[in-house]
């Protein structure tokens, strides 16, 4: 069995040990989707128990049982409705999850309630963000639920940390403050006012006075799935403090620390006291995450999730993928810290490498990469695009700390907050960006460091929050606050960078598991105005766009594989640039993929294959379509001023 224990990112720094460990919607009155669309099939080539498993279970006694995550081959269809608002794109995405799960659950639930009374099972509870069970059962009742048809993979539920000890503004930012351009945006009022940030960590300590006043309150805004602290946040490890306190934090150090002070916050305690977790408590904090008062037709999940875990090694491990898709489809971005596995190539962790994760890494206040920054390439469960996708300051960041106290810390668990924090500003100005608005702002308005254009040490650059901003005044319909300029010129100096990371030395040990999945029963309102976006009309005839460009290029990664790039130009019927464009693609001539990437306000956007192998001498990309709001895309005035393409196929030959 392959040991899975989740690692807090932050390596040590000066007399701190921060955070070292392992472990690993439809809109109002619109119909509800029929049953018969509410799902598509998984499939798999392993039976659903692997040999490790099947050897665990062999090991057990008689009456002993062992927790397990039951996935069925039954998934939601989850809509894709950039149109509507975001509490109607919630609704959308907990109706199709609900109801998955309702119809294609009955059989199995009435087999572990009848197990349940035999004594066969001692707890199971079902989750519907992902179609599954965890169950706790004896080995035969694991066998028999491996047999059946409906079930896709049977999985341990066991996933251990042991986190190190934790010693852990608006008019004097902190200098990562100042280099991301936090305070352009605050000189505009925008502070993350109606913007709710929620937290997957340790917990938050309620009682740092830099965070008790942001805190939403209400039992829809706090979960321990593990019952150690049910009603009142708290951290007793002081990781989740720490990364709260960079994107809420105010001043109360003597300098400001957060990026959004006037944003509310919410969070769930993934980690026991102990500095364990398990993939039960994981999964139903998601789940928790997109209903937190257990009543779809109350808008009170968050808009942005911070989570700064992953796997204790680079790997790729697609367990949370179908949470992080459930969020997506609500209009949440869970964002990621890229792991510290750094210097080295193809060095990722999951979550972060998943395909619904944003990644970020980290860099020093001088723009440098963090030696312990992890980088791409990786094409885990499909991935396409560069990883990291984004980097922002980790490295020598004053933090909150438990007891009221600060210090200061380093590692990629304080650049994803970052990214956290900047996006509540964004959608404190903007609150109904979608997905895409969301991640192409970030991404066309990063300031590009290292090689030219994406590439896989920094991703897009490093995080510009007035840069964004800008981007989205250009960019996006609804009239935002008056454009922000910068109120100083900030200079960044050089910093030190950690010279070694944590490693972990713990063993797996069993954790005591909840039984049911979240009841709270209070309701909230929201708290922020949310205005649709406008729909196409008849006085607003469809501009034409095509591609003006396509260019390739390649580079070795290894000694056996090599890494091909296409830089796509969209331009409209008049040469301009066409921005936030969507370009589908195909990738042949022997690799395979449907990539897509997203135009910059130059109206450029790359393709990457990466993991090539050497015996491949050349691949073909092939654009399908382009789309974009008010635009009709027509292949017929493609071009290439260059001719290395036709317009809409290149050859990328092997370095």
């Amino acid at each position: 069995m392959i040991n899975k224990r989740i690692n807090f990112f932050v390596p040590t720094l000066f007399l701190l040990a921060l955070f070292a460990a392992s472990m690993n919607p439809a809109q109002a009155g619109a119909a509800a989707p029929t049953v018969e669309a509410a799902w598509h099939t998984l499939d798999a080539l392993d039976p659903p128990i692997s040999p490790e498993m099947h050897a665990r279970l062999g090991s057990l006694a008689a009456d002993e049982k062992l927790t397990v995550i039951v996935r069925l081959r039954q998934q939601a269809n989850l809509p894709d409705a950039p149109g509507l608002s975001r509490p109607a794109r919630q609704r959308a995405a907990l109706q199709a999850l609900r109801a998955t799960a309702d119809v294609t659950q009955r059989s199995l639930k009435t087999r572990l309630k009848f197990h349940l009374r035999q004594g066969k099972v001692s707890a199971f509870s079902s989750f519907w963000i992902f179609n599954g069970f965890s169950v706790t059962a004896d080995a035969d009742v694991i066998r028999e639920l491996a047999s059946h048809p409906d079930v896709l993979s049977i999985l341990p539920d066991d996933v251990n940390v042991a986190p190190a000890s934790s010693p852990l503004a608006f008019t004097n930012p902190e200098a990562n403050l100042a280099l991301v351009n936090a305070p352009a945006l605050w000189s505009s009022g925008i502070s993350g006012q109606g913007v709710v940030v929620a937290s997957m960590d340790t917990g938050v300590s309620l009682s740092h006075p830099d965070l008790a006043a942001q805190w939403r309150g209400g039992t829809n805004s706090w979960y321990d799935p593990y019952g150690e602290h049910p009603t009142t946040p708290s951290d007793t490890h002081g990781h989740g403090t720490g990364t709260m306190g960079v994107i809420v934090a105010g001043d109360g150090s003597g300098a400001s620390l957060g990026l959004a002070p006037d944003a509310q916050w919410i969070a769930v305690k993934i980690f026991n006291d102990q500095g364990s977790a398990t993939s039960t408590a994981i999964h139903s904090g998601f789940q928790w995450l997109l209903d937190p008062d257990n009543d779809p037709n109350t808008a009170d999940a968050p808009d942005v999730v911070n989570n700064s875990w992953g796997f204790a090694s680079p790997g790729c491990f697609l367990d949370f993928e179908l949470d992080l898709q459930a969020l997506r489809a609500a209009g949440i971005l869970p964002v990621f810290s890229a792991g510290n596995g750094g210097p080295g190539t193809m060095t990722s962790f999951s979550p972060a490498n998943n395909p619904s994760a944003f990644a970020v890494g980290a860099t020093d206040n001088s723009d440098a990469i963090a030696s312990f920054s992890s980088r791409g390439p990786t094409s885990c469960g499909g991935s396409t695009g560069v990883f990291p996708e984004l980097t922002a300051p980790g490295v020598n960041i004053q933090v909150l700390a438990p007891g009221g106290q600060f210090d200061y810390a380093s590692g990629t668990s304080l650049a994803a907050p970052h990214v956290t924090g900047g996006l509540a500003l964004l959608l404190s100005a903007y609150p109904d960006l979608t997905l895409a608005e969301q991640e192409n702002a970030l991404l066309n308005s990063a300031v590009d460091l290292g090689d030219p254009g994406p590439d896989d040490t920094y991703g897009y650059g490093r995080l510009d929050l007035l840069a964004a901003y800008n981007w989205l005044t250009a960019n996006v319909t609804p009239t935002p606050l008056p454009t922000a300029t910068p109120t100083a010129i900030y200079t960044p100096t050089p910093t030190d960078t950690p010279t070694s990371t944590p490693t972990p030395t713990d063993t797996p040990t069993e954790t005591p598991l909840p039984t049911d999945t979240p009841t709270s029963t209070a309701t909230s309102s929201p708290t922020a105005t949310y205005t649709p976006l406008p729909s196409p009309t008849a006085t607003q005839p469809p501009k034409v766009l095509h591609i003006a460009d396509l260019d390739g290029s390649s580079v070795r990664q290894t000694r056996y594989q090599w890494k091909a790039m296409v830089r796509i130009v969209v331009r409209d019927g008049q040469g301009k640039p066409v921005a936030n464009a969507k370009v589908f693609a195909k990738w042949t001539v022997g690799v395979t993929g449907t990539p897509t990437c997203i135009t910059n306000s130059n109206g450029v956007c790359w393709i990457r294959r990466p993991n090539i192998p050497n015996k491949v001498a050349k691949v073909r990309l092939t654009i399908t379509k382009v789309t974009r709001w008010n635009y009709t895309y027509d292949p017929l005035l493609n071009t290439d001023p260059d001719g290395s393409s036709n317009g809409q196929t290149i050859l990328v030959k092997r370095p």
